[in-house]
């Protein structure tokens, strides 16, 4: 498989979206086109103007080039199974959310809006030409105390960033199978969407 035929996936989409959102999915590997602060500092800026509940912006992000002892930093926080193949990338992030408000109360959308600065910051990504791959599989704990967060802060997702490139070879065998198949797959909505009850079947 070439290298531009690998950054092809076929989105089998039911209604028209927008190509951004289509063209989108996430690597294993990654161009050797190093990816400056200007572009992440495009991408921030991006994520900045997401939505918040009472606007309190409660997204922190970590993030290194790589080279950097950050980036290392950063690496050494992934599981075993994510730091076979981040290591392509150019850059790597923690994204972390703050628990609490101004006055020390319980801000329980701050994993949400967590989520939405990353769809912001993946839709600037995409307009770019630049991937993300975000992993659950992180040592927060791990993370938390290495980057020095307060009690009330919570580190929830890494993030693989870079352009859309690489090689399958760049991977262990383990991965490659993944990251060759070409179609990208999603639940249909019946199986998440209801019009009525939770679960209730389309008559």
């Amino acid at each position: 498989m070439s290298v531009m035929d690998q950054t092809i996936k076929h989105t089998p989409t039911k209604f028209d979206i927008l190509p951004i959102l289509k063209d989108r999915w996430s690597p294993r590997t990654f161009s050797d086109q190093p990816v400056s602060e200007t572009q992440l500092r495009a991408l921030f800026e991006a994520g900045r103007w997401a939505p918040s509940a009472y606007n309190l912006q409660p997204w922190r992000i970590i993030w290194g080039i790589k080279g950097s002892e950050t980036y290392d930093r950063i690496k050494a926080c992934l599981n075993d199974f994510n730091q076979q193949w981040a290591v392509n990338a150019p850059v790597l992030m923690l994204g972390a959310y703050k628990t609490t408000n101004e006055q020390g109360e319980k801000n329980s959308h701050a994993f949400h809006d967590l989520g939405l600065f990353m769809g912001n910051v993946l839709c600037q990504a995409q307009h770019m030409g630049i991937a993300l791959h975000q992993m659950a599989g992180i040592h927060a704990d791990k993370a938390h105390k290495e980057f020095k967060f307060p009690d009330d802060h919570v580190v929830a997702t890494g993030i693989a960033v870079g352009y859309y490139g690489g090689s399958v070879t760049d991977l262990p065998e383990n991965l490659r199978e993944k990251e060759e198949k070409k179609e990208r797959e999603r639940k249909e909505q019946r199986d998440f969407t209801f019009n009525g009850n939770y679960q209730q079947p389309i008559k």
